[in-house]
């Protein structure tokens, strides 16, 4: 009765296994808001698990989840409505950054989404909280989301932000999908701000970060690196002659980032933006790649044998109000993926029950087995 009964509801949405996937009978890929809203709707009334799924490029963070069903973004790639001069797009969470941003470039614009995305897609990288290195300048990506259509875990389908159709009293909904990890249902569609893709650009090597950052103005990112430290400007060539001569150094034209880092496991400590320093003396010691963001807070490195290491380094982020996530382990890593639960924990679980008090969607994937 079960299976025919999805049959019924899903009719003409199954799609084949996903490569990479955890073992389901059923993968299904919703064209509409509406269609995943009734998915969530029976997922709830008989306790199925669904697992979200865009790309898979952002699978490996947070706890692990077994699902009943998956529910891909698959069908949802499309740009439905981009409007240059109003410098807003809105598109669906199946998109991939690299072909929006492509598309975007054509008139100049950019969403300063990360900026080696490799297969993300936009509602992965919006639902894992991801933002790219130019966040020193342009802020957090959730800074530009103007609005956001969602359907929830209990099978409603609402609109929160800028242009209102329908929303949730109560709730800035953009900023509460983003690094919500698909925990309220599935981001159906987004609208984000876009900027002007900046005329020129260009690079400098330092070897002070903390100095170069504090003697520049409004760098795009200062990261440092193993062996390196580079400041990212952008503006008028007038501009960067200015910077890179307040900074003390030679700018190279481009903006070349940083690949992204090796290994089967990564993790990522975000700390108050003045503790970045004394993160990467803690970690240089230990020989493994790293890349830390000057300004921002957050530091990136290889966790491959230094389990034991890893916990000393939680604490320090902990101790700072800050905390050391996995973003990237294989599913037989031992290491806690978020560590300790956070102090609104409980704010959690009662946003969670708003959306989907029967645990539909994506349950038990962030701290505290919410």
């Amino acid at each position: 009765m079960l299976k025919q009964e999805l049959a019924r509801l899903a009719k003409g949405l199954f799609a084949e296994p996903i490569p990479g996937a955890p073992p389901v009978e059923h993968t299904i890929a919703p064209t509409l808001a509406e269609e995943a809203a009734a998915v969530f709707r029976f997922a709830s009334e008989y306790g199925l698990r669904v697992l979200l799924w865009g790309s898979g490029a952002h699978q490996a963070m947070g706890n692990l989840v077994t699902p009943d069903l998956i529910m891909t973004t698959a069908a949802l790639d499309q740009v439905v409505d981009w409007q240059p001069e109003d410098l807003t797009v809105v598109v669906q969470p199946g998109v991939l950054i690299v072909d929006l941003e492509a598309k975007l470039e054509q008139q100049g614009q950019t969403a300063i989404l990360p900026e080696s995305p490799g297969v993300s897609t936009v509602g992965g990288t919006i639902a894992a909280g991801l933002s790219g290195w130019r966040r020193l300048r342009y802020g957090p990506t959730r800074d530009r989301m103007l609005e956001v259509r969602l359907a929830t875990g209990d099978g409603r389908v609402v609109r929160g932000g800028g242009r209102l159709v329908k929303n949730v009293t109560g709730y800035d909904l953009p900023r509460l999908v983003t690094g919500s990890f698909g925990s309220l249902g599935l981001i159906s569609e987004v609208c984000l701000k876009l900027w002007p893709l900046t005329t020129e650009r260009a690079m400098v090597h330092v070897d002070d970060p903390a100095a170069a950052l504090a003697a520049s103005y409004r760098p795009d990112a200062v990261i440092e690196s193993n062996d390196l430290a580079t400041v990212y400007l952008a503006g008028s060539a007038e501009e960067i002659a200015a910077q890179a001569s307040a900074i003390g150094g030679e700018p190279s034209a481009g903006h070349h980032w940083p690949d992204p880092l090796p290994g089967r496991t990564e993790a990522v400590i975000r700390v108050p933006a003045s503790a970045v320093s004394a993160i990467v003396a803690m970690i240089r010691p230990l020989g493994v790649a790293f890349q830390a963001a000057h300004g921002v807070g957050e530091i990136r490195f290889v966790a491959d044998g230094i389990v034991d290491e890893i916990g000393a380094l939680r604490k320090t982020a902990e101790s700072l109000g800050g905390a050391l996530v996995v973003a990237r382990a294989p599913d037989d890593s031992t290491i806690e993926r978020w560590g300790s639960p956070p102090g609104s924990i409980e704010l959690q679980r009662r946003v969670k029950a708003a959306f989907d008090p029967r645990g539909a969607a994506n349950a038990g994937i962030l701290p505290g087995g919410i």
